[in-house]
């Protein structure tokens, strides 16, 4: 059965991490969740930092404003599971740059999430045009800014749940400019460029 873009919840995920060091594998510090849909609009916004058995680095930390001290009482990454579980489980996982979250995920062998939507790379095969494909730069380029900061409020980017909201807000953007609201979801999840060659040329 063909699974339409209309019918689907997308929920995206991000992650901050506490920077790599050399020799060592970088961990986790902070996570965020949403959700979209067509029907249902942004919804189930959630976000925890996460207990590290490391320091934050100081380039880390001048990127995302995270200290140590933040994660004195947050939980480890296994605990959050359940949140993890119900808020991505059975729904399209969107990321922007989606190596990080799979990597991250990992620490949950078999977990069964997905499939996923990499923004970053759809963007790509949408918009070739663009110097950048970065997060905040194609916000700002499209406009999107302002409705990012005002479902995610008092946040900014490199938070983690402000980062996988804005994920969204560029997915329901492109959805909308390419008028993708009743096609199979097959051309979000594996763009091919000659696909979206054809759909901007139709735009013109």
């Amino acid at each position: 059965m063909t699974l339409m873009i209309s019918d689907q919840i997308f929920a995206a995920v991000d992650f901050e991490s506490a920077g790599a060091e050399r020799g060592k594998t970088d961990i986790p510090v902070q996570i965020g969740m949403a959700s979209w849909s067509i029907q249902a609009g942004h919804q189930d916004h959630y976000t925890s930092f996460i207990k590290a058995d490391k320091s934050i680095t100081w380039a880390a930390q001048k990127v995302h404003g995270i200290s140590t001290d933040d994660l004195c009482d947050a939980p480890p990454l296994m605990m959050l599971w359940p949140q993890i579980k119900s808020r991505l489980s059975e729904r399209i996982v969107v990321a922007h740059g989606h190596g990080t979250e799979k990597r991250y995920l990992n620490a949950f062998p078999g977990h069964g999430l997905g499939p996923w939507v990499d923004t970053l790379q759809l963007s790509r095969a949408a918009w070739p045009e663009l110097k950048s494909h970065a997060l905040g730069d194609l916000c700002e380029h499209w406009q999107l800014t302002p409705q990012v900061s005002k479902l995610i409020e008092r946040k900014t980017w490199h938070d983690a749940l402000y980062d996988a909201t804005a994920s969204l807000v560029i997915l329901e953007y492109l959805i909308g400019q390419f008028d993708l609201r009743t096609s199979p979801v097959e051309i979000l999840l594996k763009p091919d460029t000659s696909y979206w060659h054809n759909l901007r040329r139709k735009r013109k």
